[in-house]
C-alpha cells in the first residue's frame, strides 16, 4: 500500500507549471523571430552605409527616413495580417489603395474644409470593399484568392474608365500627415506606431482577437464552439480594407494627389502578403502576429535602402525581392507542415 510520501503530488500550486512554461516558450518564439529579422536587417543597413561612406544614413534623420519607408507597406500589411490570421487572403489591396487615394483627392479638391469629408468617404468605401470581399468568401464560398483578385480587377477597371473625371488634389494642410513631425519624429511614423499598438492589443488582449485565431486555426471547431465564423472572417476583411484605405490616404498626402497606379506600382498586394509570411504568420491562418509582420516590413525597407546606397540596378533589385518572396513561401511550407503535424 502506498504511503502519502510515495503518492504523486497534485497540489494546485504545481498544476499550472507546465502550461506556464509552454506559454513562456511560445512568447519567446514570438519575440525571437522579429528580433532576429530586425537585428540582421539593421546590421546589413549599417554595413552598407559604412561601406559606401554614407554615414548620414546612420544619423537620427537617416533612421527616421528609413522608418518612414515602412509606413505605407506597414499600414497595409497590418490589415493583411488580420485577413491571413482568419485563414483568408486579400489580393485587392493594391488597387483599393489607388481607388482610396483618388477618391480622397477628388473629394478634397485642395480645400482644407473638405478634408473630413474626403477621409470619411475614403474609409466608408474601403469598409464597403472589405464587406464585399468577406461576403464573397463566406456567403458564396468563393475562394479568397479568386474573390479578392476579381474585386481588385473591378476596382482597376473603374479607375481606368473614370480617372479622367476624378482628378483632384489634397490641401497642403493634409500633407502634414506625410511631411509633419513632432520632436523630429515624423507624424507618419507615429501613425504606424499607433496602428501597430492598437492591432497588437486587439489580437492579444481582446475576445475578438482570440476568436480570430480560433477561426483561422480550425474554422469547424470554432463553429462547433459557437463562434460565428462568417462574421469573424468578414470583420477581418473589413479591417484589412480599412488599413488599405488608410495607406491610400497616406500616399495621397505624400504625393499631393491620388493616381490610379500608386497602389499597383508600389507592389503593395504581393509585398503585404510576403512580409506577413516572412514575419512568421501562417498562410493557413491561426498563428502569427503583428510584431513579426512589422519586422518583415523592416526587412523590405532596409533592403530598398541598401539597394539605393549600393546603386544596384532596379531590375536586379526586383529579382532579389522576388527571391525573398519565394523563400518566404518556402519557409511557410515547412512551418505549415509542422503546424499540421
Amino acid at each position: 500500500m502506498s504511503t502519502p510520501a510515495n503518492r504523486p503530488s497534485h497540489s494546485p500550486s504545481n498544476a499550472p507549471i507546465v502550461p506556464m512554461r509552454a506559454a513562456h516558450a511560445r512568447r519567446a518564439r514570438g519575440i525571437w523571430l522579429p528580433a532576429t529579422l530586425i537585428g540582421v536587417s539593421a546590421l546589413v543597413y549599417a554595413a552598407a552605409a559604412i561601406y559606401t561612406g554614407q554615414l548620414a544614413q546612420l544619423s537620427f534623420n537617416g533612421v527616421m527616413g528609413l522608418l518612414q519607408r515602412m509606413v505605407a507597406l506597414g499600414l497595409v500589411a497590418i490589415g493583411q495580417n488580420f485577413v491571413i490570421l482568419a485563414g483568408s487572403i486579400d489580393l485587392s489591396v493594391a488597387n483599393l489603395i489607388s481607388v482610396c487615394a483618388v477618391i480622397a483627392s477628388y473629394v478634397m479638391q485642395g480645400d482644407a474644409h473638405a478634408m473630413f469629408y474626403g477621409v470619411v468617404a475614403t474609409l466608408v468605401l474601403a469598409a464597403l470593399v472589405g464587406v464585399i470581399n468577406g461576403l464573397l468568401v463566406t456567403r458564396l464560398s468563393v475562394s479568397p484568392l479568386i474573390a479578392t483578385l476579381g474585386v481588385g480587377m473591378v476596382l482597376q477597371g473603374i479607375l481606368s474608365v473614370a480617372f479622367t473625371n476624378l482628378r483632384g488634389a489634397v490641401p497642403k494642410s493634409f500633407q502634414v500627415i506625410a511631411y509633419g513631425n513632432i520632436a523630429q519624429i515624423p507624424f507618419a511614423v507615429l501613425l504606424l506606431a499607433v496602428a501597430l499598438g492598437v492591432a497588437g492589443f486587439v489580437l492579444t488582449r481582446t475576445v475578438s482577437g482570440a476568436r480570430l485565431y480560433t477561426v483561422g486555426g480550425n474554422a469547424n471547431s470554432a463553429r462547433l464552439a459557437g463562434i460565428r465564423t462568417g462574421r469573424v472572417i468578414v470583420g477581418a476583411h473589413v479591417i484589412g480594407s480599412l488599413m488599405a484605405g488608410v495607406g491610400g490616404l497616406y500616399l495621397a498626402s505624400w504625393l499631393g494627389a491620388g493616381t490610379p497606379w500608386v497602389g499597383r506600382d508600389g507592389g503593395y498586394g504581393l509585398d503585404s502578403i510576403a512580409v506577413v509570411v516572412i514575419g512568421g504568420t501562417l498562410l493557413a491562418g491561426g498563428r502569427g502576429g503583428v510584431a513579426g509582420t512589422i519586422a518583415g516590413v523592416f526587412v523590405f525597407a532596409t533592403l530598398d535602402a541598401v539597394f539605393n546606397m549600393l546603386q544596384i540596378d532596379a531590375f536586379l533589385s526586383q529579382v532579389l525581392r522576388g527571391a525573398i518572396v519565394i523563400l518566404s513561401v518556402g519557409a511557410y511550407t515547412f512551418r505549415s507542415k509542422g503546424h499540421i503535424a
